[in-house]
Formats: C-alpha cells, structure tokens, sequence
C-alpha cells in the first residue's frame, strides 16, 4: 500500500527534498529551496510530536530516507534532478514521484551503509517505539515557518482525517504498479490539488498483493477511487481521467 496525503503548496523549480519514512509506511518530508536546513534532524524531531515517542527516532537515518536535488548546471543552464532512496524506502517510488514531482525519473539506489542499517539492529528500537512499526495514513510535509522552537502537531500540515477532521480520505484500488498506475496516480493527484479546498489522504492499494482490502471495500474491477471521508462513501469506476464525474463523487462541485 501507498499513502499519499498534501496540502495545497507548490513545489519550486530549484529545491532539495528529503523524505524520512517510517517502517509501518508513514513519510514526513520537506522541500527547501535554500538546500541550507538540516533537515534530517527537523523531521525526526517532527515524528517524536506527532506520533508522540520518547525521543525523536534517528535511528531512522539514513536506512529510512529518500533524498533528491533539482539543480542548475552552471555549464548547460539546464535544471538535473538527482533522486536517491534506500533500499528500505525504495518500494515507495510512487509516492515520492507524486510528492516531489519528479514525474518517470529513476530513483537511484543508494549505496548499503554496514553498521547503520543492519535490520537485526533496527528491530531492537521496536518494544520502545511501537508507533514507528504502525501505519496511521500519515503524509506531512514540513516547511521552514513551520520549525518554532518546540515542534507543535498543530503547526505542521496533518494531511489527513484522523489527525484534523477536516479533509477527505480517499482510496485508489489498482491492479499492480505499470506505468498506467503511474500515470493515474500523477493525474489524480494534479486534479485534486487544483480543485479540492481541503488537504486530502489518497492511499494507493494493490489488489494482487492486498485483496483482502479490496473485499472490504467491495471493489470488484480496477481502477476504483473510493471517498471514504466524508461520508458518504462514494466511488468511481474505470473512468478516473472524468473530471465532472469525479469532482461529483467528491462533493467538490454541486451535483
């Protein structure tokens, strides 16, 4: 399963990115366009907030990040992108495209750091940070205002409903990650951040690998968007690239 949960900022044209997930799936991220935060340590002090754990987990970094630089060649005048993720994050391509906007790039695999990332080693922290190995839906993104000198949960962006109440918590069901997830998923998203006037949760769930999932919520067929929250449930089926239709299931225009 993937999660994918934004609020309504751009993204520049010239910036580094890093994203710190959990084991359980949850991503916390930035974008700085100065490339000057330390950022690592922001966002590990970030999840001892919101998920409230006795210290902030930086045990996490580096087997747990995902990093890219969208850049100026001073010798082309041309914008390169270098993306690089662990092993352990890797399987979250989707998700890191659709944050960073990086489009079909190629996240690279970074190079095995031994002693740091040894999973016998990580396992250990589990008994002590239990809301590390969870899945709470949670996608954040953190900016530089957003760093006071406590890290307050109602100062960051919870994008999703569990955390706000306020928001729209919605599931794509697909058969498998092709291309043509991909481009769904890019397309659903672009669609939702130009029309919805609240932050959203989108998790991407494929029904080879979960289709327990796919019984619950009575998906029979893919690709189906199914709007959990607000209530009531709502779906569409096959057609997702309809605006009018999708933008109806949503409550995001009038019927």
């Amino acid at each position: 399963m993937t999660k994918l949960t934004t609020d309504k900022l751009s993204t520049p044209q010239l910036f580094k990115g890093i994203a710190l997930f959990t084991p359980g799936g949850d991503l916390i991220y930035c974008i700085d366009p100065s490339k000057q935060g330390r950022w690592h340590l922001h966002l590990c002090a970030a999840l001892q907030e919101i998920l409230d754990l006795s210290e902030p987990p930086h045990f996490l970094v580096p087997c747990y990040t995902a990093t890219i630089d969208h850049w100026l060649n001073p010798r082309t005048q041309k914008v390169q992108t270098f993306a690089e993720a662990y092993p352990a994050v890797m399987r979250h391509q989707s998700v890191l495209r659709a944050i960073f906007g990086t489009g079909d790039i190629v996240w690279q695999t970074a190079p095995w750091q031994e002693g740091l990332c040894d999973r016998m080693v990580l396992a250990t922290y589990r008994s002590s940070f239990p809301q590390l190995w969870e899945d709470h839906d949670l996608i954040v993104r953190l900016d530089r205002a957003d760093i006071p000198s406590r890290y307050q949960q109602n100062h960051l962006h919870p994008q999703q409903g569990k955390l706000n109440g306020q928001g729209y918590v919605l599931r794509l069901f697909v058969a498998g990650h092709s291309m043509n997830t991909e481009r769904i998923l890019e397309n659903l998203h672009d669609l939702l951040e130009r029309s919805l006037g609240y932050p959203y949760t989108l998790k991407v769930i494929d029904v080879l690998t979960h289709p327990e999932q796919a019984e619950i919520d009575q998906v029979s067929a893919t690709p189906t968007l199914v709007k959990v929250w607000p209530h009531p449930i709502r779906r569409i089926v096959g057609d997702i690239d309809n605006v009018e239709k999708l933008l109806q299931i949503l409550g995001a225009k009038d019927n």
